[in-house]
């Protein structure tokens, strides 16, 4: 599967300054204080895993005259009461990037911490947890990265990069799962090719066929343990849908390789996060 990491460039953090004050801070502006240097930290006030923080260490328009000191790198661990990162510069820059940081770094640790909690429950097993493509468009490099930050791995990155046949697709061939995937495999012979199965009839189907990967979809504990039992190493078993944090250790004890859990990018909370300036 692909590994993408973006880089945005200075013209994307200048849009996400601008957003933010497109006329400038108008309450910073009414002070008639005069232009000094002060420094600013950020700290974690919850335990997360960092993800977002590499960016910003190169990132900051130039002109906003703001020195950067980064404490650690994405992917690793913060306590409570840590420090990330010092910023060093004009009181008005300062108080300028403060709220689109914390919510840049706020968003993707996020992700971080509870993809780190997800693959924690299962570390003791060969099971890996697996993002989705439910991502924030045009935000999915980030949030992927901010998913292997926490230590669990990325799923297919988009449509192009392997094949996956859903219910959807299936329905259009009532589901006859030899006819699709022969379709898919003679179209796209070095493509790895997953199919989602509804019930324990269609694993004993997919199972016939050349298919790389068989998604356990909404599969309760004891049929992912029977479909187990019947795979056994034939076939790459994914198990998927309705996977909270207390559960997927059981799931991951049942000998499924992957378990995915779109929870990772559309539901994470924002990680807790302050900036406070010198006084």
């Amino acid at each position: 599967m692909s590994e993408f990491s973006p880089s945005p460039g200075e013209d994307f953090w200048k849009s996400l300054f601008k957003e933010d004050a497109p006329e400038g801070d108008s309450t910073a502006n009414s002070l008639k204080i005069p232009k000094y240097q002060k420094s600013a930290k950020i700290f974690a006030k919850e335990d997360i895993s960092l993800s977002g923080a590499d960016l910003i260490l190169t990132s900051i328009p130039e002109h906003l005259e703001i020195n950067t000191t980064l404490f650690f790198k994405d992917g690793q661990r913060v306590l409570k009461g840590q420090c990330i990162a010092l910023f060093e510069g004009p009181w008005k820059s300062l108080l300028l990037i403060e709220r689109p940081i914390l919510n840049w770094m706020g968003h993707f640790s996020g992700i971080a911490s509870l993809s780190w909690k997800f693959s924690e429950e299962v570390k003791h097993t060969k099971c890996k947890i697996l993002d989705t493509r439910k991502t924030t468009p045009l935000y999915r490099g980030f949030e992927k990265k901010a998913v292997r930050d926490g230590g669990a791995f990325n799923h297919r990155f988009n449509l192009s990069d392997a094949m996956m046949l859903k219910e959807n697709h299936l329905s259009l061939v009532d589901f006859n799962f030899k006819k699709a995937v022969d379709f898919c495999l003679e179209e796209n012979p070095n493509k790895h090719l997953t199919v989602e199965t509804r019930n324990y009839a269609d694993v004993e189907m997919v199972l016939e066929t050349s298919a790389h990967r068989i998604m356990l979809d909404n599969f309760t504990n004891d049929e992912i343990s029977r479909a187990v039992k019947l795979i056994g190493d034939k076939k790459e078993i994914e198990a998927s849908g309705n996977m909270k944090l207390d559960r997927v250790k059981s799931v991951a004890d049942l000998g499924v390789d992957f378990i995915s859990v779109g929870a990772l990018t559309h539901s994470a909370p924002q990680a807790d996060l302050t900036m406070l300036m010198d006084f």
